[in-house]
Parts: structure tokens; C-alpha cells; sequence
């Protein structure tokens, strides 16, 4: 597939609405440290109900990446500057959080993972970068890619888009410019336009947009993995303890959820092999690590559909 230039030379950046002047900063510079606070804050307040506006394309592209999910395909963030870092401080999060391998949720940022940490010049303009890190990726049609554009025409961006569309994997596009995709010819089977409104810094997207950018990536991560039995109610059941303060989550959950002291807690949760969900599996079934794991396989991962309605506070 060849790579294609996807902004034009002539693009009008200063008409994208993420580029446009805030009339309330418009003093800015003189207001004291207070007032500068207090308008960032009301204005940040602007990117919740820019998501709320939006929960159900949203609920769409969770239910989407479940699906991919549970069929044996992975998530891939594409993103360049903020909404990459973004992408990959979520993917990086799921594995601890919800217990899945590192490989189901691949990040791809523009510039490479020295991006993470600063400017790399020229790159969200590559879209023959972009490609080659598709490619690389192996992006394929088991496979959904969430690419992210605050500005909406980010090059780098809408090329691993247009990849991911040829390579038949589902696709989610997120936004903070409403109104610059076609309708009749959406660039992804999901767009999520946030209408976040004008910055405090005219262009600086990691403010209100990179805010609402958040909450978008945490509902449809949190959510899709939810329908995939990774939580029991609000509790984290499929957390690995990799440290200390995951341990005693760890023991804090087995203990609600079956009345055992820390001590009794803690054996079972390694006699599972450091896996709550396991653990509470084994106690209420009355069964082996191994039957326990057993049984959540035939469940697809669901502690209710194989415990029932447990009380959380014994």
C-alpha cells in the first residue's frame, strides 16, 4: 500500500477548531495565579460534558473492542504528541488493571517511544512512518485500531488509519474537531467527535482536549473489559499484584468476597498463583487452582457466572 500525503499543503490549520482563541483568556496573561486556576478549571469542566455528549458512540466502540478482544484479536492505539502518549499510558495501565498480557494492547506513537518523553520533530507529519509502523505491528483483520487526532488531520494519524482500514481491522476514530469528517464516508467504523471547544492556550489540545481525550480512552478500555468478566461489580478481580500495595488490594478483594481473615486470604491467593479471581473461584466452587482456571475458561472469564451474587461485606 502506498503512503499518501494526508494533510494537504494547503490545510488551513488556523480554521481547525482546536486552534481557535478562548475569549475568556483573553487577558490571560494579566489575570494573578488564582484566576488563572479558577478558568482552567471551568474550563476543563467543558471536556466532561464534551464526552457526556457522546456516550453512546462510545458504548459503540467499547462493545467493538470487546468483541475484537474476545475473538483473539488485540487494541492498538495510534497517536501523535499527547493523544499518542495518551494511547499508551492506557495501554500500558489495562495490563496491570484488568490482568491481561502486554501484546493484547499494542501503542503506537509517532516518533517512536522516545515521543514519550519529548517533541520528536516532523513526526506526526510521516505517514509513511505510520504505515511501516502498521505494518510492523502486524495490524491485521482480527485486530481494532483506536487512532487519535485531536486536531483531527494529524498525517501520521490518518495514515495508520487508512492501514488499519486496508488491512480489514475495525477501526474507532477520536476527535476533538467536530465536523471535519464525512459523514457519507467516515474514515472509521467508529468516530467519536468531542466538541471540547476553543483552549485557554489557542492550539495547546493537551488541556481540555487531551482531558477529554482521557475519559474517552478510560470508558472504552474499563468498558470492554467489564463485558469481558474482568471486574466482579467495582472490584478489580483480575488484578496481578506486582507490588505491595497490589498485594494487599489483592487480599483486601478475596477477603470481601469470602468472609476469610488476611492471613487465610493471602494463602489462597497464592496457592492460586497470585490470581484473586482464581482464588475466589477456588473457595466458592470448592475446587483445585487448576479446576478453578478450568472453569473460567468455560465461562469466558466471568466470576458472577460461575459464583452467582456474592455479598461484597460478609
Amino acid at each position: 500500500m502506498a503512503a499518501r500525503r494526508h494533510a494537504a499543503p494547503d490545510t488551513d490549520y488556523g480554521a481547525l477548531p482546536t486552534e481557535a482563541e478562548n475569549p475568556r483568556a483573553e487577558l490571560l496573561d494579566t489575570l494573578p495565579a488564582e484566576e488563572v486556576v479558577k478558568l482552567m478549571v471551568e474550563e476543563e469542566a467543558g471536556a466532561v460534558r464534551a464526552v457526556r455528549s457522546r456516550t453512546g458512540p462510545i458504548a459503540q466502540a467499547a462493545t467493538l473492542v470487546a468483541a475484537r478482544l474476545a475473538a483473539g484479536g488485540r487494541l492498538v492505539y495510534v497517536g501523535a504528541g499527547t493523544s499518542g502518549r495518551l494511547g499508551t499510558l492506557d495501554a500500558a495501565e489495562c495490563v496491570p488493571t484488568f490482568g491481561v498480557p502486554p501484546s493484547l494492547i499494542v501503542p503506537v506513537i509517532a516518533g517512536g517511544p522516545h515521543a514519550l518523553t519529548r517533541a520528536v520533530e516532523g513526526a506526526e507529519d510521516n505517514a509513511r512512518e505510520a504505515e511501516h509502523r502498521m505494518r510492523r505491528a502486524a495490524v491485521g483483520p482480527a485486530d481494532i485500531v483506536c487512532a487519535i487526532a485531536a486536531s483531527g488531520v494529524t498525517p501520521f494519524v490518518r495514515a495508520a488509519l487508512e492501514y488499519a482500514r486496508f488491512r480489514r481491522a475495525a477501526t474507532i476514530f477520536v476527535t476533538c474537531a467536530p465536523g471535519l469528517t464525512d459523514a457519507a464516508d467516515p474514515p472509521a467504523d467508529v468516530v467519536i467527535e468531542l466538541p471540547t471547544g476553543p483552549e485557554v492556550i489557542a492550539g495547546s489540545t493537551r488541556l481540555k482536549a487531551g482531558t477529554a481525550t482521557k475519559l474517552v480512552l478510560n470508558a472504552i478500555s474499563t468498558t470492554a473489559f467489564v463485558l469481558l468478566g474482568k471486574t466482579y461489580g467495582g472490584l478489580m478481580v483480575d488484578v496481578r499484584p506486582t507490588n505491595a500495595k497490589l498485594w494487599a488490594r489483592a487480599v483486601r478483594i478475596v477477603r470481601q468476597l469470602t468472609g476469610l481473615d488476611d492471613d487465610e486470604a493471602l494463602k489462597l491467593i497464592k496457592k492460586a498463583g497470585g490470581r484473586a479471581k482464581v482464588a475466589l473461584v477456588m473457595h466458592h466452587a470448592r475446587v483445585n487452582a487448576v479446576r478453578a482456571k478450568e472453569l473460567l475458561v468455560q465461562h469466558r472469564g466471568s466470576l458472577r457466572a460461575i459464583v452467582g451474587d456474592l455479598d461484597p461485606h460478609p
